[in-house]
């Protein structure tokens, strides 16, 4: 008996690069979505999954037990997401998880995360930011569904590109990915010499605004803790004197998963100052491994982390530098935010996503 066709195709061209927070997302609602399949899940029950990779990704392993993964059609990238996998699909029904899919194909969903190439355009390349000028409204034309991970990208997403607010469905992520992680304690340890510690992420594009942190930590006097900054250095941050910052902002560079587990596990709090987002995936992490977080007022992170976290203006350093100050001097108040960070994580999960997601585009499942 020959066995039924997929009747769902994944956009894999993420399995052919450095892993992004988008990436993430993509790989853990597969990952959830296999787990209903394995569980038998009703809403599933007819469901038969397949990832699409090209060709020069063949032989790659395949971590799900019951998403297919198949390699089709040459070449890699763009070329091969706008010309190959439209063929490779062939009629059913194709879902784009990561921002992108072939602009002449009309069976598809897709996911996009938010507007910020058209919000922080300073944060991209010009190339790139056309790019999503042509490809955000197609994409939002030729779908059958557009969906996105909070309310405030719906409205963005309407605002920037014209998509039809009733065009776009909800599904939102999730951190509990982080409690996989092996906490690599032993490499972290050496690093952070006891002191307690504020965590915090250097990152080059702009919007993430980690000049915030910098311009806080030069309001401090003597802090009886220090900034650990994880990620790429950036000049225009850091500047080119090595003493513009304070001796207790400690840079670290890139660290492995495992160590980033660990020094969240150890940080007195997790600062994320940026500008824009679309959910806020980093602070919810933080959160679900019990991190205390110090974040942006911004409607996303708000939505996603509701009243677990302390809010600052991202242009307010003052502002920062009274709340680090508070928030390494009072244990009552660090154990009152890894409660609320408790209860608001247990509603944030990688099944509930998959779940929402499936809802989202079964009507246009056969």
């Amino acid at each position: 008996m020959l066995k039924p066709l997929p009747n769902l195709l994944i956009n894999g061209r993420f399995l052919g690069r450095r892993a992004t927070g988008v990436d993430r997302f993509a790989f853990e609602t597969i990952r959830a979505l296999d787990q209903l399949i394995d569980a038998g899940d009703p809403l599933v029950a007819a469901m038969r999954a397949e990832i699409i990779v090209p060709e020069a990704l063949t032989g790659i392993s395949n971590p799900f037990r019951h998403v297919g993964l198949r390699a089709s059609g040459k070449g890699g990238g763009l070329r091969w997401e706008q010309l190959a996998l439209p063929q490779a699909a062939r009629g059913r029904l194709l879902l784009n998880l990561c921002n992108s899919g072939p602009l002449l194909y009309r069976r598809q969903v897709t996911v996009l995360h938010d507007a910020a190439p058209a919000r922080v355009p300073d944060s991209y390349s010009r190339s790139f930011v056309a790019w999503y000028r042509l490809m955000a409204p197609r994409l939002g034309r030729v779908s059958q569904r557009v969906i996105t991970v909070s309310e405030f990208s719906r409205r963005e997403l309407c605002d920037a590109y014209g998509i039809p607010a009733g065009k776009i469905g909800v599904v939102p992520e999730s951190g509990e990915h982080m409690l996989r992680v092996q906490e690599d304690e032993a490499s972290v340890a050496p690093k952070v010499n006891g002191r307690p510690f504020v965590l915090a992420v250097g990152s080059l594009n702009r919007h993430k605004n980690f000049r915030l942190v910098a311009e806080a930590a030069k309001r401090i006097g003597d802090a009886q803790f220090d900034i650990v900054v994880v990620g790429g250095g950036d000049a225009r941050v850091y500047g080119t004197d090595k003493d513009a910052l304070p001796r207790f902002v400690k840079h670290l560079g890139y660290v492995s998963d495992g160590e980033l587990a660990a020094l969240y596990r150890r940080a007195a709090c997790f600062v994320y100052p940026s500008r824009y987002e679309g959910f806020g995936l980093p602070p919810v992490e933080a959160l679900a491994l019990g991190c205390p977080v110090i974040a942006s007022r911004l409607p996303a992170i708000q939505e996603a982390c509701g009243d677990a976290v302390l809010y600052t203006s991202p242009d307010d350093p003052a502002e920062l530098a009274g709340l680090l100050e508070r928030i390494t001097t009072d244990a009552t108040l660090r154990a009152s935010l890894r409660e609320r960070a408790r209860a608001r994580t247990e509603a944030l999960t990688w099944r509930a996503t998959a779940t929402r997601l499936i809802e989202e585009i079964s009507p246009w499942l056969m």
